[in-house]
């Protein structure tokens, strides 16, 4: 079981970019990652590091005609283009979910 975290809202919004048409969600290695790329992107102020498990990436599915990516960002990286793209089952096996 790996810890990844994703950004949160207060009101259980998940932050995402737009992506051609469907959502990136950016990913990170842990909360101080987390932090220091919200500091360095003010659109994630509002939002906070949530560590990921099993119930938290079934809400992140997509649903029917949806297109949900996820973006692992490079460790020590503020800036979110530098990353590796992951899709939903990838994301499950890494916090220990396989179904």
């Amino acid at each position: 079981m790996s810890t990844v975290y994703a950004m949160q809202r207060a009101n259980g919004d998940w932050f995402a970019v737009d992506d051609h048409g469907g959502f990136r969600v950016p990913l990170f290695n842990d909360n101080r990652e987390a932090m220091r790329a919200r500091a360095y992107n003010t659109e994630m102020l509002v939002f906070k590091p949530i560590l990921l498990n099993e119930n938290e990436v079934k809400t992140l599915a997509p649903g029917p005609g949806e297109r949900v990516d996820f973006w692992l960002v490079d460790k020590g990286s503020t800036n979110m283009k530098r990353g590796r793209l992951m899709d939903h089952a990838q994301v499950a096996l890494l916090v220990g979910n396989s179904n």
